[in-house]
């Protein structure tokens, strides 16, 4: 295994370094021994990500809201009749609108949404009394419509789904009916209002992390992506910007670059900046020296999926030049890269001091 490990990295080192001359060349099939030699990794920050604070419900009863369906029954308002006896006149199912009323018979639009079915009730006493003198009103929800769940990706039953009380993330996996087995949860993201909460899906189902939680909000989406398709990420100067397939799950760094194409000499060899996610809310940012691989003095470093490589013209002082230089290409690829990439580097980039890594 030594020798063909061995090989391997010749082969690669004589591909990637052609027009490089400051490095040494070596002929193809050259077998060097770089087994327990020096590591490519010149630094490595250890990044975390807090999860948001485990909101507690503070409310227990739903609260209605626009698209929810209201049975109000209201007896003696409107007579019918069903054979020889009076029954209990209903005046049926009302939906809320999007201005939160609702329109009943007799008294026009009543504006409902936010109130408990308690509240609601309590709300139509009062209307009805301009019209009985001690009306009797009942209200049930027919339909929970106003506050909407998205499950995407791979769920056993992904689709919309309709909250009908507080609920918390696990509550809300449990609706898709279990996940599929190409289920990826390390890229599993919850996203509010456009913006991807720094969730630890994988902690929460496997490590019982109830610290990951969260208390779902109207409009959330719970999105699972599939494990099929790995890529990593390479930028910067390289004749090929954008994802690098791993084939069958494999892929080192030399031929990451290969693949990508390098500017020849045209780069910092020996401070290549990796981000590397291994949680959605927990990652790795490390600096590479690509010199020390390229003179056969190390391993090619081995990729992970959703890794992101960025390729420097010149010495970048800190991370926050690095993300500063990475932040337009993530502003276009951004719903593509995991979860920790898309909130650490954007909150780096907004947020100021709470992420510093230099």
């Amino acid at each position: 295994m030594k020798f063909f490990r061995a090989v391997v990295l010749v082969a690669g080192l004589v591909a990637l370094a052609t027009g490089c001359t400051r490095f040494t060349q070596y002929a193809p099939g050259t077998v060097i021994d770089v087994q327990g030699g020096a590591s490519p990794l010149v630094e490595v920050k250890d990044v975390q990500v807090p999860p948001p604070p485990i909101e507690e419900a503070r409310d227990l009863e739903y609260r209605v809201g626009p698209g929810d369906v209201l049975s109000v029954t209201v007896p003696d308002l409107i007579e019918r009749k069903s054979g020889t006896d009076k029954g209990a006149d209903t005046l049926g199912n009302f939906r809320i609108y999007s201005s939160g009323k609702i329109i009943l018979p007799l008294v026009g639009a009543v504006e409902v949404a936010g109130l408990t079915v308690e509240q609601v009730q309590t709300k139509l006493v009062e209307v009805f009394k301009t019209y009985i003198r001690q009306p009797v009103v009942s209200v049930e929800i027919q339909e929970f419509k106003s506050q909407p769940l998205y499950l995407l990706g791979k769920f056993n039953k992904p689709g919309l789904y309709y909250l009908d009380r507080p609920t918390y993330l696990l509550h809300g996996l449990a609706l898709g009916n279990g996940l599929q087995d190409r289920s990826n949860l390390r890229g599993a993201r919850v996203v509010r209002n456009e913006k991807i909460l720094p969730v630890d899906i994988y902690s929460l189902l496997y490590s019982n992390d109830m610290k990951q939680n969260i208390l779902l909000k109207p409009g959330d989406t719970i999105y699972v992506p599939s494990n099929e398709e790995q890529l990593v990420y390479v930028f910067g100067a390289v004749e090929k910007p954008g994802p690098v397939p791993m084939d069958n799950g494999q892929l080192n760094i030399l031929q990451a670059l290969t693949a990508a194409g390098l500017h020849k000499n045209n780069f910092d060899h020996e401070h290549l900046r990796l981000i590397r996610t291994i949680s959605p809310t927990h990652g790795q940012f490390m600096v590479v020296d690509l010199a020390t691989i390229m003179d056969g003095k190390a391993l090619p470093l081995e990729m992970r999926d959703g890794d992101i490589l960025y390729v420097p013209k010149t010495r970048l002082g800190n991370w926050n030049e690095t993300i500063t230089e990475l932040l337009p290409t993530f502003q276009v690829i951004g719903a593509a890269v995991q979860p920790f990439l898309t909130y650490s580097i954007f909150a780096a980039s907004h947020e100021g001091d709470d992420f510093r890594w230099d």
